[in-house]
């Protein structure tokens, strides 16, 4: 029955009358975030050559991330205090002063300091775009607020690598923070005009203040944070001893949230034989993958030859077929829908072992350079094929009283586990020679490592896809 409501759903519905308004009001924040991570991807390579630092070229990411881990967890305690608006503004103010710091930047320890504050009001940001679709649409425009939501990707893929590009290439990458600041004051205008002020509170919980499981959200961060110090570790023992004190503190975190107390993520979250569960692991295997997109400008520029703002636009390839796909696989419903949820994993396993041996050979650039977008295209289509299928079941398989908690843990989830994804990507380049033997063969030996490995986690996530179309 369900199925042939979402048939019956059009994208006119959503982009027309008051849904029109809310729609822009929800995803301007997302588009923001979204033209941000483009942009900082297409200058980091010009960033380093300024100021150096190239040994934590992946912290930019890792940081920025565990930030955004912190801000999305703050969701739900912000929206039951300030209300839709207040927070939307609150996070749109955070982000902003992240910006500037970014662009003022003398060294990296400072890049990396902004990028955390950047991170943090760019994952609250995050949060409320999926938090605020039960609250702003009926069910039956989930789908598709979702695959509008992943749609502000496709509108980063134009506008990020071109403001990024451009000004790297003149060597003003601190103009392109800069840009970020108008665009986040024409947001703060729109929400204001369309979002509630009231608080927000569950229908089980309305009398009972929103608390946070501080603790958990601590060892989150220190699990992604364990991994990202590893890769600063010369030695092989003290890497993996890094990645396995890591790896236990998120265990650690599953193990607390299952007992009595404020729970970080829904009911069945943690176990792969609930729906939950496992559409939770399948999205992290795809976000992990997807990391590899943060070395991509760098081996472009190094290996290829590639001017930064062609780089830009290449890598943008992946965020460019993951809105693509999402956009044109939310209309399906049913056995399509499930036929799409186990299509992307094998589509995105196949497009990183094409770029194994695309990326870190001699491409000429007319001759390959369509095979090269095509497959960094390739995996980001494969998330986008099954992704607003995948996030509409979380949402739906959320028990009465937790839609706010499976609303914000979609937002927790996928930015934890980008937040292992960059930090295993670092550790994985810098110990495959990125750093030393350096320059053209250290980023030949990094990028066949970094490909290889990483093609693994979507080839895990093939299984999981269909024990969840399997579960409809």
């Amino acid at each position: 029955m369900h199925a042939e409501t979402v048939v019956s759903t059009s994208w006119s519905e959503l982009l027309t009358g008051r849904n029109l308004l809310r729609s822009v009001a929800l995803t301007g924040g997302v588009a923001l975030h979204a033209i941000n991570v483009h942009i900082v991807t297409t200058i980091l390579p010009s960033v380093v050559r300024d100021i150096g630092g190239l040994a934590y070229y992946a912290w930019n990411i890792t940081l920025f991330v565990v930030a955004s881990i912190v801000g999305s967890a703050l969701t739900s305690k912000l929206l039951d205090k300030l209300g839709p608006r207040r927070a939307y503004l609150l996070g749109l103010a955070v982000f902003t002063l992240g910006s500037v710091l970014c662009a003022t930047a003398l060294s990296m320890p400072w890049m990396l300091a902004g990028r955390s504050v950047q991170g943090l009001g760019g994952g609250l940001l995050a949060a409320l775009g999926y938090a605020l679709i039960p609250m702003l649409f009926e069910q039956r425009l989930w789908s598709r607020a979702v695959a509008l939501e992943s749609g502000m990707w496709g509108v980063a893929t134009l506008l990020g690598p071109a403001v990024g590009g451009l000004f790297a290439a003149d060597g003003a990458w601190r103009l392109a923070f800069w840009c970020l600041l108008p665009v986040a004051l024409l947001q703060a205008l729109i929400v204001a005009g369309q979002l509630g002020g009231k608080p927000v509170r569950g229908d089980a919980a309305a009398s009972e203040p929103v608390r946070i499981p501080l603790l958990k959200i601590a060892l989150l961060a220190l699990s992604v944070l364990l991994v990202a110090f590893a890769g600063q570790v010369d030695d092989t023992g003290g890497k993996l001893l890094g990645v396995a004190a890591g790896l236990a503190a998120g265990v650690l975190v599953a193990w607390l949230d299952r007992r009595p107390g404020v729970a970080l993520l829904p009911t069945g979250a943690y176990q792969l034989s609930t729906a939950m569960g496992k559409v939770f692991a399948c999205v992290c295997l795809l976000m992990i993958g997807s990391m590899t997109e943060i070395f991509v400008p760098y081996f472009l520029q190094i290996l290829h030859g590639y001017a930064p703002l062609q780089a830009g636009y290449m890598t943008a390839a992946m965020a460019g077929g993951w809105s693509l796909a999402s956009l044109l696989s939310s209309a399906r419903s049913g056995k399509d829908a499930d036929r799409m949820v186990r299509l992307g994993p094998l589509v995105m396993t196949l497009s990183l072992l094409a770029l194994v041996v695309l990326l870190p050979g001699d491409v000429d650039v007319a001759a390959e350079g369509l095979w090269l977008a095509l497959a960094l295209g390739g995996v980001g289509l494969g998330i986008g094929l099954g992704w607003p299928h995948l996030l509409t079941r979380v949402l739906k398989s959320a028990r009465r009283g937790e839609e706010n908690l499976a609303s914000a843990g979609i937002t927790t989830v996928q930015l934890y586990a980008m937040a292992i994804g960059a930090a295993l990507a670092g550790l994985t380049v810098n110990a495959a020679g990125l750093t030393e033997p350096d320059g053209a063969d250290g980023a030949r030996q990094a990028a066949y490592a970094l490909f290889a490995c990483f093609a693994v986690t979507p080839a895990l996530a093939i299984v999981l896809a269909r024990r969840v179309a399997r579960d409809r």
